[in-house]
C-alpha cells in the first residue's frame, strides 16, 4: 500500500459488489452526510442554552456520520469552555480535547475553519439574501450542497495534522 502522507486511510478503500445490500454487508462506505444546523431565532447563547440545543445535535451527527470512533473538539468561545460544557463534553463524547489541550489560536488545526467554512461560503448565493429571513433560508441550502468528499478530505487532513503534531513538539509547520 502507498499512501503520500504515509497514512492509512479505510476512506480510500473499495469493494467490488452486486447492489448497495451487498456493499453494506461486506463493509462498503455508507452515503453521509453534513451535521444539521442550529439555529438560534433569539437570544443569547449561553453555556446552559448550548449544552441543550447544540451539543445533543453535535452528537447525533457526529455518530450518524463517523460512527462511534471519532473526535469532538471546539474553539475557544465561552459557551465551549465553560466547566459545565467541557463536563458534557467529556461525558458524552466518544473522544473529546478539551480546552486545556487544544492549542489556542489553531484555524490550520480546525477543518471547519479552512476548508468547510469556504465551501459553505462559495455554495450561498449571496445576491438572493436580503434579511435574516433569506439569510438562514440560503445557508440552509447551500449546507445541502457541501460537497461530502469536502467533509471527508478536511476531516482525514485535521487527523493527519493532529497525528504529526506531537511529531514536531508542536512545531508542525516546519
Amino acid at each position: 500500500m502507498f499512501d503520500i502522507d504515509g497514512i492509512y486511510s479505510s476512506q480510500n478503500d473499495r469493494r467490488w459488489a452486486v447492489n448497495r445490500l451487498a456493499a453494506d454487508i461486506n463493509g462498503g462506505i455508507r452515503q453521509k452526510r453534513v451535521s444539521p444546523l442550529v439555529i438560534f431565532e433569539d437570544g443569547t447563547v449561553y453555556h446552559d442554552r448550548y449544552i441543550k440545543e447544540v451539543l445533543p445535535a453535535a452528537l447525533k451527527s457526529g455518530h450518524n456520520t463517523f460512527g462511534a470512533d471519532w473526535t469532538f473538539q471546539q474553539d475557544g468561545v465561552k459557551p465551549h469552555i465553560h466547566a459545565k460544557s467541557q463536563e458534557w463534553c467529556e461525558k458524552h463524547f466518544p473522544c473529546f480535547i478539551d480546552k486545556d489541550h487544544w492549542p489556542p489560536s489553531s484555524p490550520d488545526l480546525n477543518p471547519l475553519y479552512y476548508c468547510i467554512w469556504d465551501e459553505l461560503a462559495h455554495q450561498v448565493n449571496w445576491d438572493a439574501v436580503t434579511s435574516k429571513t433569506t439569510l438562514i433560508n440560503e445557508v440552509k441550502r447551500a449546507v445541502r450542497k457541501v460537497s461530502l468528499d469536502v467533509v471527508f478530505e478536511s476531516c482525514s487532513s485535521w487527523t493527519n495534522r493532529l497525528y504529526r503534531l506531537p511529531q514536531f513538539k508542536g512545531n508542525y509547520l516546519r
